[in-house]
């Protein structure tokens, strides 16, 4: 995979896990099965661990769950709701003790006992109690911020309101569930209910389409009187914020969990070792089918609870848990056809829709077929998959399902294909706006040429703007972006229309008024929310614009450079030219590359990107101008080349500036220094004796410094152990200031 490749997939896999973030977490709808998100984020994990600097600010393997829905109010979660990392095979766990044996330094022979428990399929909840009550109850959300769900939680028999004997302060965290009895009744109800209603001409209620869905959507109404009414139970087995321990293990833990009245799972149980673990697997495994709610895999957890603390975290996972997940599951059915679906970034996204079947107790109708080259039976490469057969509408397919939701079509039975079946022809031309649908070399996609004119991607990108890490406006979330989108007399097609709206015509309060969900004050409330947001910060502004690349991260590190946005847009325009050059560089680059390895020779690399780049026309101010963009922290090429394109595009620009035209936008505030390392950038060399490379790493970040692999002019603190060798050097003839491990405890010390 070429570099200019992995950039493309990178922002391929980022905009395909978000939706199948929002559609799962925040919709409870999910559209893809646990097994192809799963093999979408070890893609995209893959790929940033062999490009490290194309990692995208929004990026997938930093992000948990979805935002929180407009219905709720809003709760932050004192200690964040992550998510975990997965394992797939038994190797899995046995690199999982590795990697923890490794960073806690534990010989292979030294005692190391996990908990094995049953993975819940259902919808995260945590519980906070202060002096024994229940306070509030809040899902998962985007893992910072979930739902305010206490008055239906407080509907749930497991959920106990009052608690005796426990701390002052806790968090006790589970899963929400619908047992499979439960289940087959509230659909029954729904299914007689509706016999009713079809016959009065009525609109028929929904079935559900599984547990996990029926559970999500059943915690998750409006009306607490409904969640009353459906069979909902909790499964206790984590904890959150604490003003005092549980005990000194996870078993103990959950114990005292059990004894303070929560519902907890007897399949919990103390295994030493990876084989123990497995062994457990298998045993849940096999009574799986008889346990009457659904699970989709093991969850493994470090049992002592020091040694959690030492572990920690990653960006989105702790280093002290995995959750070990089950095969997939399989089933036939017949292709009635093939429908395309376009998403925010103009993706072509091809959907099988088939003849319902049940697939280990779930019915399924949809399923994806990935891209074009799947449906054609061969991967991006060209290389022959399923022997080389391809899907044609009508065929008998094998399904795919893992999960309990969508699955993917894994096979085709050539036995019984039709003899008038034809292959299927991929659209090149947009279903949703005609526009070309091209597909560039390398890329899996086939992408729509719209842009703003393209329905699908305008309304995803007016819901990105108004996003709550963006615009953030009450009252004007995704729905409402929908119906304006929609609405002839007062349309929002373009983020600056949003502040066009209280204006137009004088008349808006009056049609406003006259549809659904809309009265004079909420229509009032509305037009002051939008005022109000005419003043927003740099960062949100330039994040909701939904620059590719341009994620929350990168927007705040360019506002925290430039400070205002006429020395943003003045630097892009000046560091075009070099950024052209730069990108017609890279692709020499790649082209010489692939070209020398087609042909068996060395690449002369270095000649062909300076002659690339000695083709374009750069003017010195600016090549600075580029240096400048590109040489601030945690942003690269590719984030520049998409902010100069942006900046660049006409049409675009034009919009951009009548939007900030309309707005004041707020400077960042000075970046705060809380230690003697922050905001410096520290490089560890050589063997450290008194902790292991990974927890001084995540020490140095935790109190603001930037942990770095290589020496270089921007390095403030090399710490060297015994055996540094060339960073050590290099530091040296670089004047850069060089301690040891004990010099680097004694600067931190107390912090």
């Amino acid at each position: 995979m070429t570099k200019e490749q992995a950039r493309l997939e990178l922002a391929r896999l980022a905009a395909f896990l978000g939706r199948a973030n929002t559609a799962y977490h925040g919709e409870d709808a999910p559209e893809i099965s646990d097994a192809d998100y799963d093999a979408a984020k070890r893609r995209n994990s893959e790929i940033e661990t062999r490009f490290p600097d194309l990692k995208r600010d929004d990026s997938p393997s930093e992000q948990v769950g979805a935002t929180p829905g407009e219905g709720f109010g809003k709760i932050s979660h004192v200690v964040p709701m992550l998510s975990l990392g997965n394992a797939f095979e038994d190797e899995d766990v046995a690199d999982f003790d590795d990697r923890i044996r490794r960073y806690l330094n534990l010989h292979a022979t030294d005692a190391l006992r996990f908990t094995a428990e049953p993975k819940i399929d259902g919808l995260s909840l945590s519980l906070r109690y202060e002096g024994g009550q229940l306070v509030y109850a809040a899902t998962r959300g985007d893992g910072d911020t979930g739902e305010n769900v206490t008055e239906n939680a407080k509907t749930i028999s497991d959920i106990p309101q009052v608690l005796e004997g426990a701390p002052d302060v806790i968090e006790v965290r589970g899963e929400v569930y619908m047992s499979h009895a439960d289940f087959e009744a509230l659909n029954t109800r729904i299914r007689e209910k509706n016999v009713a209603l079809e016959a009065d001409g009525k609109k028929p209620q929904t079935v559900f389409a599984n547990p996990r869905n029926a559970a999500a959507g059943s915690l998750r109404q409006l009306d607490p009187t409904v969640t009353r009414d459906r069979p909902l139970h909790f499964f206790a087995y984590a904890w959150g914020d604490l003003s005092a321990p549980l005990g000194e293990t996870q078993m103990g833990a959950i114990e005292r969990l059990a004894a303070l009245g929560f519902v907890t799972n007897d399949l919990t149980k103390l295994c030493d070792g990876p084989e123990a673990l497995i062994a457990h697997y298998r045993d849940i495994e096999a009574q799986r089918a008889s346990l009457g709610y659904d699970i989709d895999g093991v969850v493994y957890k470090v049992d002592d609870l020091g040694l959690q603390a030492r572990l920690g975290f990653r960006s989105t996972t702790p280093r002290w848990a995995v959750a070990h997940k089950f095969p997939a599951e399989l089933a036939w059915t017949r292709l009635e056809g093939i429908d395309i679906q376009v998403g925010r970034t103009g993706a072509l996204s091809p959907v099988a829709r088939l003849q319902p079947v049940t697939v280990g107790g779930v019915v399924v109708s949809n399923a994806t077929l990935h891209n074009e080259d799947y449906i054609a039976g061969r991967d991006s490469k060209g290389a022959e998959i399923r022997d080389g057969k391809d899907i044609r509408v009508g065929d008998w397919v094998q399904v795919y399902r893992a999960g309990d939701v969508i699955p993917k079509v894994a096979d085709v039975d050539l036995k019984k294909r039709a003899e008038d079946a034809v292959p299927y022809v991929f659209p090149e031309l947009c279903p949703e706006c005609q526009s070309p649908a091209v597909r560039e070399e390398g890329d899996a996609v086939r992408y729509c040429t719209g842009g703003l004119i393209c329905p699908a991607q305008a309304i995803e990108k007016l819901k990105h703007f108004v996003a709550r890490k963006a615009l953030d406006v009450e009252g004007l979330g995704a729905k409402q972006i929908e119906m304006f989108f929609e609405d002839e007399q007062l349309p929002i097609k373009t983020p600056a229309d949003i502040f066009t709206l209280a204006d137009r015509d004088g008349a808006n309060l009056t049609r406003l008024k006259n549809r659904k969900g809309f009265k004079d004050k909420s229509v009032a409330n509305l037009f002051a929310a939008i005022e109000a947001k005419r003043e927003i910060a740099f960062g949100r502004l330039l994040f909701g614009l939904g620059i590719r690349h341009v994620g929350e991260t990168a927007a705040k590190d360019l506002a925290q450079h430039f400070l205002s946005w006429d020395k943003l847009a003045e630097a892009a325009e000046i560091a075009r030219p070099a950024a052209l050059a730069w990108r017609a560089a890279d692709a020499a680059e790649d082209v010489e590359r692939i070209a020398a390895a087609k042909e068996g020779r060395r690449g002369r690399i270095k000649e062909a990107r300076d002659a690339a780049a000695a083709a374009c026309e750069v003017s010195r101010d600016s090549q600075l101008a580029w240096d400048d963009l590109t040489g601030i922290d945690g942003i690269g090429a590719a984030v520049a080349l998409s902010l100069t394109d942006a900046f660049a595009n006409v049409q675009e620009r034009a919009e951009i500036d009548r939007l900030v035209g309309m707005l004041t936008i707020e400077a960042p505030e000075a970046v705060a220094t809380e230690s003697p390392v922050a905001g410096k950038t520290v490089v560890f060399t050589g063997k450290l004796e008194k902790m292991t490379r990974d927890e001084a790493k995540v020490r140095a970040e935790a109190l603001g410094a930037k942990v770095s692999g290589s020496v270089s002019g921007k390095t403030d603190i090399l710490v060297a152990g015994p055996g540094a060798g060339s960073k050590a050097k290099k530091a040296a003839d670089l004047g850069v200031t060089t301690i040891d491990e004990d010099g680097w405890l004694e600067l931190i010390e107390g912090l």
